[in-house]
């Protein structure tokens, strides 16, 4: 399997074999990635996400989103830096043509209820005597008011959290629009991570994982002990030691240097020394979890799935599935007018989804995608992992006289399984339009590799 690039859409919580092994799942509260204790102006905070990990928020927990422009196939959307906003109190009506082979000028659905992009992405206005901190600066809009930017894009609310549970950014996430075919996402902020320059943290499926610059993941070995290396000289020959430089280097929290030899000093986070895996065959790949021992480090994992799912060994590695043991797929849309709007949620139009799923039908959605149904005994385990009430006749919240179905949801988005599947296959991941990335369903990888790289 160690060749196998598949694309995905999910954060899971462990990385090893379903039914040898349980995974090893450690909550956002347990583990969580430091961050650099940045000024911040009135009115914002830092709060922890347990998917996203910290992030910036309003005061009332609201968090704030960036919307950096993308160039899609023909043209591109979004803001660009130190510029005003692109995003305007205007309604668009129709498709802007921006992912070829569809032509410009197609009537978006659900007209009359369609936002304008400030009404689904409020902008974050400042105080006529708001002064710039830092990264924080002051960008006019067209009306001369001023909007708050952060490291020069501007910044925005969402609709959708309005009202919800605070510091969860159900309006976005960091890990949207992977590929180039993805839709231009907004994309909840926070302080840059606490690491050293040597290092990167890699936003995946499983939770922030440590990797070089570069992409290369690094390492623990379970024989170590607190700032001590157990890996001997036969050892080092599969794993190398991530030397750290002999000077120059600053103390920050979770990280610290021990020394391998005279003058050989190697990294340790959390007190334990980082190797990387001289078999990996680039960056990306993790077959170092392979050896007996040895783990991928992460600063944060992601939540824990629901207790009654299961983890599937396939083909191409190991699934998220629900109890019977179908893989579990999560859909995302993104449409293709100027603002980009989202169209994966119950709250907006369904029909791109029912395109994908039914060739329009709704009824043959639902049988080709049934929805996976919570139990009443069944309670959401985190704030990412939740139970939703849903009208299957049309794939939003019921209203009063309507059908009503308990079904579970990731990042308030209702889940899935595939009517082909069996235990062991996933015939549906990369599903739709651009294999997924605009409009499509994706499927749970608990492996980091398999994250369409």
């Amino acid at each position: 399997m160690k060749n196998v690039r598949l694309m995905t859409a999910f954060a899971a919580a462990a990385f090893m074999v379903a039914g040898t092994t349980t995974p090893t799942v450690v909550t956002a509260a347990e583990l969580t990635t430091a961050h650099v204790k940045e000024a911040v102006p009135p009115g914002f905070k830092v709060m922890i996400s347990e998917l996203e990990g910290p992030i910036y928020t309003l005061t009332d927990g609201r968090p704030v989103y960036q919307w950096p422009r993308k160039e899609l196939r023909n043209g591109g959307s979004g803001d660009v830096r130190t510029s005003m906003s692109a995003c305007e109190d205007t309604k668009n009506t129709l498709n802007e043509g921006f992912m070829s082979p569809y032509p410009a000028g197609l009537e978006l659905p659900d007209l009359d209820r369609r936002p304008t992009c400030i009404e689904s992405w409020p902008p974050v206005m400042a105080p006529a005597d708001a002064k710039p901190v830092g990264k924080w600066t002051l960008i006019p809009r067209r009306d001369k008011s001023k909007q708050w930017a952060y490291d020069g894009f501007v910044l925005y609310t969402a609709k959708i959290d309005v009202g919800r549970e605070p510091g969860v950014p159900l309006g976005g996430t960091r890990g949207a629009g992977r590929g180039g075919d993805g839709p231009v996402a907004r994309i909840p902020i926070g302080p840059p991570a606490d690491i050293p320059g040597q290092f990167i943290i890699d936003r995946g499926d499983a939770g922030h994982q440590l990797a070089l610059v570069g992409g290369v993941f690094v390492y623990t070995f379970d024989k170590d002990g607190p700032n001590k290396s157990n890996c001997d000289a036969v050892c080092e020959l599969e794993f190398h030691p991530v030397l750290a430089p002999q000077i120059g280097v600053q103390a920050r929290e979770d990280w610290s240097i021990i020394e391998r030899s005279p003058g050989v000093k190697q990294w340790a986070y959390r007190k334990k020394p980082l190797y990387t895996y001289a078999e990996d065959p680039g960056p990306g790949y993790q077959e170092g979890v392979d050896v007996k021992g040895w783990n991928i480090v992460f600063t944060q994992k992601a939540p824990a799935p629901p207790k009654s799912f299961t983890y599937q060994d396939t083909p191409a590695g190991v699934v998220l599935a629900d109890a019977k043991g179908h893989a579990v797929y999560a859909y995302n849309c993104g449409d293709d007018a100027m603002d980009q709007l989202s169209c994966d949620h119950p709250d907006t139009p369904q029909q791109y989804r029912y395109a994908v799923c039914g060739g329009g039908d709704p009824l043959r959605c639902a049988k080709n995608f049934p929805y996976i149904v919570a139990t009443k005994d069944d309670k959401a385990p985190n704030k990412t992992w939740t139970i939703v009430e849903i009208d299957p006749a049309t794939g939003k919240y019921p209203t009063a006289g309507s059908q009503s179905l308990r079904v579970w949801a990731f990042r308030d988005r209702p889940v899935y399984t595939f009517y082909k599947d069996e235990p062991g296959t996933v015939l549906a991941g990369a599903w739709g339009e651009f294999y997924g990335a605009r409009n499509g369903y994706r499927s749970f990888w608990i492996r980091q590799e398999f994250n369409g790289r």
